[in-house]
């Protein structure tokens, strides 16, 4: 019987992919553990396994082809001693998406030789590969109306914008509500009915259309660039994370002096390579990872991230850093960063932001971490605020450093200042608690000596 071969969830929030590249064609041999194809997600790509062995007899999604959802048939493998022909051609006259899988009373443990089998993605840990989430349904309704094929975190924004998940209009896989269909009922579009928001909730105004914008403008005078991947998560993910959690800022100027002069001793002093390069050269945004690791280890409360079932306190600094990309930004992490050496840090981000524009991190690299960092100092930006990243419960937001006046014992002199804004989930970090967050960043960063006790 011939295997179906599966677009993979290459994270657990992935609900489409892009089938970039194949690297086997149709009549090719595979065997298990062979890579046969790139995937592009929002944030990288990465190779695909095949799980089976035998013949590629039908290519069924070509390369280049986007939004592919997860779980959809992208292939058909004959198995060893099947005929390739018959398998090609009876996969040619099926329909090209995967089936939902059939409710049964007692489910059978699945095996290598299953028919419908998902490639291993490459190289996702595995806490982070297991199998895709499949469609979810609610319980039936009081009302008697059908179930809902939801996901979980659609489920969860649906909540807490006080909206029945069964009145919003899913585009997911089979019409499984996705998280994206959550945030346009927000805006009041997609709902199945015009009433949502339940009593004493507060109203939100709905967003304007495509047509209503572009009405604004002479036709001519512009061009419409289609969103890609990343682009629609991070407005997805950033609008969510500005509706359902209360931010409040906190900011604190920083003389950095004692700070610029470690870092010039620091680097003329690093040892040098055969070809007499350092080998390392430490940047100011290393030592802001570094004091604001240990800072979290200080104040422990701080370091946790929201659930409505309790708080999860992190015992680990994993410390995420905003690096640019084209079309958007990812947030590699470093993780245990109050273990490591500043030398340790710098090289690490300069492997991270490396990998990060050519969009080939991994998925454990960039998902999850305790807080995160987003300089903007080197394009000149004084101080500003930044949006917090899910499940974070802070952001530190680094601006640039610069001479200032300050008066010291009453009299004014020039200092190096920079100023930094901690962003805080209210749920979670209390005004005085933040306080004390920043108040030891800002002691550390002042005093970078006391990076090294």
């Amino acid at each position: 019987m011939p295997i179906n071969i599966l677009m993979p969830a290459l994270s657990p929030t992935m609900e489409k992919g892009n089938l970039a590249k194949w690297l086997k064609k149709e009549g090719d041999k595979v065997r298990s553990g062979d890579v046969i194809a790139e995937i592009e997600t929002d944030k990288a790509t990465m190779e695909v396994e095949a799980v089976d062995e035998g013949t590629i007899a039908k290519i069924l999604v070509p390369e280049g082809t986007q939004d592919v959802a997860v779980n959809d048939v992208i292939a058909v493998l004959a198995g060893d001693g099947e005929d390739v022909k018959s398998a090609g051609a009876g996969a040619a006259s099926a329909p090209p998406k995967a089936a939902p899988a059939p409710q049964a009373p007692a489910a059978k443990p699945a095996s290598s030789s299953s028919p419908s089998a998902a490639p291993t993605p490459r190289p996702v840990a595995p806490s982070l590969a297991g199998p895709a989430p499949q469609p979810q349904t609610s319980a039936p309704r009081s009302n008697g109306h059908a179930r809902t094929f939801s996901s979980p975190l659609a489920r969860r924004l649906a909540k807490e914008a006080g909206i029945d998940v069964a009145r919003i209009s899913g585009s997911g896989p089979h019409g499984r509500v996705i998280a994206r269909d959550v945030a346009e009922a927000r805006s009041g579009k997609g709902l199945k009915a015009p009433a949502a928001m339940p009593t004493g909730a507060p109203a939100i105004a709905p967003a304007m259309s495509d047509q209503q914008v572009l009405a604004l403008f002479e036709p001519g005078s512009y061009e419409i660039v289609p969103h890609d991947g990343m682009r629609r998560t991070i407005a997805q993910r950033l609008t969510a994370a500005a509706q359902t959690i209360p931010h409040f800022y906190l900011t604190m100027d920083c003389d950095v002096g004692k700070l610029l002069a470690a870092r010039e001793e620091i680097n003329a002093a690093a040892p040098k390579d055969k070809e007499k390069k350092p080998l390392y050269k430490l940047s100011v945004n290393d030592f802001v990872i570094k004091a604001m690791a240990i800072a979290l280890q200080r104040i422990p409360n701080c370091n946790v991230s929201w659930t409505e079932s309790g708080m999860v306190k992190h015992k680990y600094s994993d410390i995420g850093v905003a690096v640019a990309m084209p079309g958007g930004l990812i947030t590699p992490i470093i993780r245990r960063a109050e273990t490591k050496t500043l030398a340790t840090i710098s090289s690490q981000m300069k492997d991270f932001a490396g990998r990060a524009r050519a969009r080939k991190l991994k998925p454990e690299e960039y998902q999850g971490g305790t807080t995160a960092i987003s300089n903007l100092g080197m394009y000149g930006i004084r101080d500003f605020t930044a949006v917090i990243n899910p499940p974070h419960a802070t952001i530190l937001a680094v601006g640039t450093s610069e001479e200032r006046a300050v008066v010291r014992h009453g009299k004014i002199e020039a200092a190096q200042i920079m100023s930094v804004t901690l962003s805080c989930d209210h749920r979670a970090i209390d005004g005085a608690l933040g306080a004390e967050l920043i108040g030891a960043f800002k002691m550390l960063i002042e005093n970078p000596v006391m990076m090294m006790v």
